[in-house]
């Protein structure tokens, strides 16, 4: 028998040092751009005196585009860029990958955590097939073919339904592991099973959407591209140096054109240091700022008082609170920056035109978020750079997403029994149930307490949770109560690609493929690009994607109930991304039909201001400074200043953004271990003082959550009060969380757009000893 390995089998069992990875990089021209210059090489094709490989998986280097099929992909991840990605396959192996270079956005160009995908669908730690647990969390895996698996689940949800009189009892947990829009076939599986219970919101940014709805009726933010045209940019809480690394060129751009660029932010961040001025703000006390600026707007005459007496609802009732009650001295003591410094930028804002502010997606994440948000708005407003190209309070957009959501639209089988009355956080009646079923809804539950609302819940109890494109364990909030409210369930089911913290304390564990093995379609709620995502190799092993599961559990369902599953039994996933497709799509992007993705990715035809006609979707037509809607949700008509939580714990601990992953993906590939290959805690030097600490000791870090026990690194970069540790999951064993210190606090806002408030990650506190190592 040969022993020779086919080239699949070399791809999965190749070990690539961190050298070789550099300089795949550097082939492809990504060190120069990494956030923070991991290295800086010199051109020319030959780095450290050897050829440069363009990938790892390229045995006698690039071959010509002649040798390769090339496919289209766009990244789905939950990031600001959802690059546009050319693929190229030889063998049936994935080779190498770039940046689409037909897109200005991604510009030819990915992330360091972009260019790790062909090794993380060859990573040889990959979940292959299905497996089943014996005794949950034993670690006692053994490999069962799909029939087992479905065989399983269909007599489990079957159970449920004979048990409670309706599959109440089954629940659903996804998120942002794959935006690819037939992704939410999911959704659709579980609505083709009949009436269940969903975890519903977003733990991403609720409360600055809700905030924006209720300032200009919905949220839609300039196209980033527009930004070169900005006079004064003011990035505020976001970090895209490390975030969204292809945005930055366009800041960057502007500042070569004599735009000056201010970052707010309470961590002195690789974004910070690209900047004309950087304020080390207080945590939390966004909102406080804001409105010291706006008074300062007030009384220096610098109001655009056109605008606001032309295009806005309630400004001089605004105007009264801020003459009332806030002076910039209060904001300089609350923020703790000079009262000096906040009227001069002020100043400059004002006469700056255009002028913009990006509000980052962290600051909002605090118990007062959403008021922080409403502040910041009205100060672009007050100053009528909304609806301006290079102007605009940019958060978010989703006017690029109308699709058709074939894959998640599907009617319940028929005499489903569902839950009866006001069904969301707010008391929402479910509308898209008939005439017949008025009274019959899903349940949902919030998505940012799924462990308080398992425990909780009752009448039926959750007694079977279906986890996809979601690492629970890693990314939801106080990791010991979700332990404990798993032990409450009675099967957990996990689909995903690796055996991540969550899948470690699954029954059921099913394989799904990754974006090049599958078809979908991709746009970003930042920029206005159009991807299609081809299947660019077959699936590995035995990996199914999300609608294939639903119609494999559809087939064994119906087996053994004949009409107890409406969901197709069959399917195509490339028919079902060509059903995404309508003709509003075909015209927003000027395209005759979905084929032409294939010669590259375009862009939206549309303006590239948001609110460009000063025509808003709230209930008055125009801004509203004050929103009787808010009122509606229990929030201050008024963008007032709400005071942040009060600390439990001698310091604030902050949770953000590695570079090096994205929330719970790509730190657990070997690839970004040779980055970076432990998690750390940063202390500020007057802390580390105070407790004794060196750089490199070991200390535990704890608050009434829970503990975790991490490696010092030293710092300045953050505050003297604070502790900072960046989320991420390690693999391999590596039991570090995060979230054994971040509790379920919720945000101000979120309910009205997203279905549940958003949660205080940041709003988190701790103290630090050292201990032994």
């Amino acid at each position: 028998m040969s022993t020779e390995k086919n080239p699949v089998q070399q791809a999965i069992s190749c070990r690539l040092s961190r050298r070789r990875f550099l300089q795949a990089l550097a082939a492809a021209g990504v060190l120069s751009a990494l956030p923070g210059g991991l290295l800086t090489v010199g051109g020319g094709s030959r780095v450290f005196g050897e050829e440069v490989s363009f990938s790892p998986q390229i045995r006698g280097g690039y071959a010509g585009n002649d040798a390769y099929e090339i496919f289209r992909n766009a990244c789905p991840r939950n990031c600001f860029d959802t690059c546009s990605i050319k693929s190229y396959v030889k063998d049936g192996v994935l080779q190498f990958i770039e940046g689409a270079p037909e897109s200005t956005f991604t510009d030819g160009g990915l992330c360091v955590k972009g260019y790790a995908y062909p090794r993380r669908v060859y990573s040889p730690d990959r979940i292959k097939y299905p497996m089943k647990q014996v005794g949950r969390g034993s670690g006692n895996w053994q490999r069962i073919s799909w029939d087992e698996a479905m065989e399983t689940i269909a007599a489990k949800i079957l159970e449920i339904k004979e048990k409670d009189g309706s599959l109440l009892g089954m629940a659903l947990t996804k998120y942002s592991g794959n935006f690819g829009i037939t992704h939410y076939g999911v959704e659709g599986m579980m609505s083709s099973l009949g009436y269940t219970t969903r975890f519903v919101g977003t733990p991403c940014w609720p409360a600055g959407i809700d905030a924006q709805h209720f300032d200009m009726g919905d949220m839609w933010c300039n196209d980033p591209e527009d930004m070169v045209h900005s006079k004064y940019i003011i990035i505020w809480g976001a970090n895209p140096a490390w975030c969204s690394v292809h945005s930055m060129k366009y800041v960057t751009a502007a500042q070569r054109r004599g735009a000056k660029v201010v970052v707010i932010d309470p961590v002195f961040t690789q974004t910070a240091a690209k900047a004309d001025e950087y304020w080390q703000i207080d945590t939390g006390t966004d909102g406080a700022l804001a409105l010291g600026m706006a008074r300062h707007l007030v009384d220096m005459d610098l109001v655009d008082r056109e605008w606001v007496n032309t295009y806005a609802h309630g400004y001089d009732e605004f105007e009264a609170y801020l003459k009332e009650n806030i002076t910039v001295e209060w904001a300089a003591e609350k923020t703790g920056l000079p009262a000096a410094a906040i009227r001069a930028v002020t100043e400059e804002f004002a006469a700056a035109d255009p002028a913009t502010i990006w509000i980052g997606y962290g600051m909002q994440r605090h118990t007062n978020g959403g008021q922080n948000v409403r502040a910041i708005d009205a100060l672009v407003a007050m100053t009528g750079n909304i609806g301006k190209v290079g102007g605009g309070a940019r958060y978010g957009h989703l006017y690029t997403w109308g699709f058709n959501y074939h894959a998640m639209v599907h009617a319940k089988p028929e005499g489903s029994v569902g839950y009866v009355g006001k069904t969301g956080p707010m008391g929402e009646f479910d509308t898209g149930a008939t005439a017949e079923e008025a009274a019959y809804s899903d349940r949902a539950l919030n998505i940012n307490k799924i462990a308080q609302e398992i425990l909780d819940v009752d009448d039926p109890p959750i007694r079977l949770l279906w986890v996809a494109n979601k690492n629970v364990l890693s990314q939801d909030f106080d990791r010991n109560k979700i332990e404990r409210a798993f032990q409450k369930l009675e099967m957990i089911v996990v689909v995903d690609q690796f055996f991540n913290q969550t899948a470690e304390l699954a029954d059921i564990v099913l394989p799904a493929t990754t974006l090049f093995e599958d078809w979908t379609v991709n746009v970003s709620y930042w920029h206005y690009w159009l991807s299609i995502n081809e299947q660019a190799i077959k699936p590995l092993f035995e990996a199914k994607s999300d609608i294939e599961i639903g119609a494999a559990l559809s087939k064994q369902l119906n087996s053994m109930q004949p009409g107890s599953c409406t969901f197709p039994t069959e399917l195509d996933p490339k028919a079902w991304m060509e059903a995404e497709f309508n003709d509003g799509i075909y015209e927003l992007f000027g395209i005759k039909g979905w084929e032409e993705l294939r010669n590259g990715p375009v862009k939206a035809k549309v303006h590239s201001a948001a609110w460009h006609d000063l025509q808003f979707k709230t209930p008055s037509g125009k801004y509203e400074f004050k929103s009787e809607r808010a009122t509606e949700y229990g929030h201050t008509a008024l963008p007032v200043y709400k005071e942040r939580r009060e600390a439990y714990g001698p310091y604030r601990l902050l949770t953000p953004h590695t570079k090096y992953a994205l929330h719970s993906q790509f730190q657990n590939v070997d690839w970004m271990a040779d980055f970076n290959p432990e998690p750390f805690i940063y202390v500020h030097p007057a802390v580390a003082r105070q407790k004794g600490l060196r750089d490199g000791d070991m200390a535990r870090v704890f608050n009434q959550v829970g503990e975790e026990r991490l490696r010092v690194k030293l710092t300045d970069n953050v505050p003297a009060d604070t502790l900072l540790m960046y989320e991420s999951w390690f693999g391999k064993g590596n039991k570090f969380n995060v979230n054994n210190l971040v509790d379920d606090t919720s945000s101000d806002m979120g309910a009205h757009a997203t279905g549940s408030p958003g949660v205080a990650i940041h709003d988190q506190f701790a103290d630090i000893e050292k201990v032994a190592a």
